[in-house]
C-alpha cells in the first residue's frame, strides 16, 4: 500500500474542510494547495525575525499576500511589485477604481509581467 503524506491524511480524516473538485478522473483539493502556498513562509520564518513589532508584522504579511497571489496569477513577482510601485504614484488613491488594472488577474497588465506570455 503506497504511503499517504500528512497532508493527504489530513483530508481523509476531514473532508468537509477542503473543496473538491474532479475534473477527467482527477481530483484537485484546493485546501492542499494554499497549505503548499505558505510552506515556503513557514520554511523561512526565521528570516521573518525581524518583525518585531505588529506594524512589521503586518507589513511583511501584506508583501508576502501580493507575492503569492502574483505567483497564483502566473506573473513574476519581483517584476510585478516595480510595476505596481512605479505605477502607484500616477493613481488616485482615493478611488478604489483606479487599482482596477494594478491587480494581479487584470487582462491590462504589461505582457512582461507574465511568466509564460511572450
Amino acid at each position: 500500500m503506497p504511503r499517504q503524506s500528512p497532508g493527504l491524511r489530513e483530508v481523509a480524516a476531514h473532508p468537509e474542510d477542503f473543496i473538491f473538485l474532479r475534473i477527467r478522473r482527477v481530483i484537485l483539493c484546493f485546501g492542499l494547495r494554499a497549505e503548499r502556498s505558505i510552506k515556503p513562509f513557514v520554511i523561512g520564518r526565521k528570516a521573518w525575525l525581524f518583525s518585531n513589532t505588529a506594524r512589521g508584522a503586518k507589513a511583511s504579511a501584506i508583501i508576502y499576500s501580493i507575492v503569492e497571489t502574483a505567483k497564483e496569477n502566473g506573473l513574476k513577482p519581483f517584476a510585478y511589485l516595480e510595476y505596481c510601485l512605479e505605477q502607484l504614484p500616477n493613481r488616485d488613491l482615493t478611488d478604489p477604481a483606479s487599482f482596477a488594472t494594478l491587480l494581479p488577474w487584470s487582462d491590462d497588465l504589461p505582457r512582461h509581467l507574465h511568466l509564460h506570455r511572450a
